[in-house]
């Protein structure tokens, strides 16, 4: 069934460019039902698939990077994915940032308030980057229409600190309280965030998951403030980033008014449960979330690769889980 539908939202691709309005119009209610649509991509064909929804964007920023199909000893299949991304920004240039992301496809985007699954292999290829140079490894935003003001971070993200892995949330400005503070003086409460106040955004950015035995001084002291309205369950710490393979299974349940729903699994181990508020809900954004993944970072000199294998998406766990079990709803 999800193939018929599937080639049913392609032609229309091809027919919305010779017909007239109203068969357009028709065309468009299919490609929007595409967002309940599976979609896989083990990279095994030397490029993307169809059935995958994801292509490589071209852009100014995307210049250095580099992408390549091959047999670079993938998790499953034949073939794997590596981004590179390469130094293209000059020293001196300000808000330059270097990346080589894949993006899915506008056509295939889930609604913003919809919950959406994801499994997605991760492996950091050696050189792996050991200082904070805001380096991101996979990012899920809110679509933003051009007029929109600010620069809405991504409601979670996938990062690497220090040679280390974490995992941050992000949320339109919620009340924090500094540790150290009267309100907080000890620390934070059991299940409340470790956040960044963001007041010159209007934004709270915490840090939900983090790699077990890591180096103090691994992740960033800039996190030092508790947020009663993002609440996390830790099950687990995340894998070493030198591990090899990590294969990630996440819900996507942005929820800026407070019913925001986030669940981490790594390896088949579920890692952290986040929930409350999650994701931005200003003027000017749209009406879908996207995922985007490859190495982001700010100029570097050196060349910084990740690959990857196995996209899936799905509107259940069970149709993108390889390893564990499902959490509960």
């Amino acid at each position: 069934m999800k193939r018929l539908l599937l080639r049913a939202a392609l032609g229309c691709a091809a027919l919305v460019i010779v017909v007239a309005a109203p068969l357009a119009s028709a065309c468009a209610k299919v490609a929007a039902g595409n967002a309940s649509l599976l979609l896989h991509d083990g990279f095994d064909q030397g490029g993307f698939a169809a059935e995958g929804g994801l292509f490589y964007k071209k852009s100014f920023e995307q210049r250095g990077g580099r992408v390549a199909f091959g047999p670079a000893a993938p998790l499953r299949g034949t073939g794997a994915l590596t981004l590179t991304v390469m130094a293209s920004c000059s020293p001196h240039r300000v808000n330059c940032s270097e990346r080589a992301e894949v993006w899915e496809r506008p056509e295939v985007l889930a609604p913003y308030r919809s919950t959406v699954w994801y499994g997605l292999a991760v492996r950091l290829d050696d050189p792996l980057p050991q200082d904070d140079r805001r380096y991101v490894i996979a990012q899920w935003k809110r679509e933003a229409r051009p007029a929109a003001e600010g620069d809405d971070s991504p409601f979670l993200a996938l990062r690497l600190y220090r040679g280390h892995l974490g995992i941050t949330i992000e949320t339109d400005r919620v009340v924090s309280y500094p540790i150290g503070s009267p309100e907080r003086p000890d620390g934070c409460r059991p299940g409340e965030a470790l956040v960044l106040d963001h007041p010159n955004v209007h934004q709270t950015r915490a840090l939900v998951a983090v790699e077990a035995g890591a180096p103090r001084g691994s992740y960033p002291g800039y996190f030092n403030a508790c947020a009663p309205d993002i609440q996390v369950t830790r099950h687990a710490d995340l894998p070493a980033a030198r591990m090899g393979w990590i294969d990630f299974v996440i819900r996507s349940q942005p929820g800026p008014h407070g019913d925001g729903r986030i669940e981490i699994m790594a390896n088949g181990v579920p890692i952290v449960t986040i929930r409350g508020h999650i994701g931005q809900g200003g003027p000017g954004l749209d009406t879908n979330q996207y995922f985007k993944f490859g190495p982001y970072r700010a100029p570097g000199r050196l060349p910084w690769s990740v690959s990857y294998d196995d996209f899936r998406r799905g509107p259940r766990c069970s149709d993108v889980i390889r390893l564990g079990q499902c959490p509960a709803e």
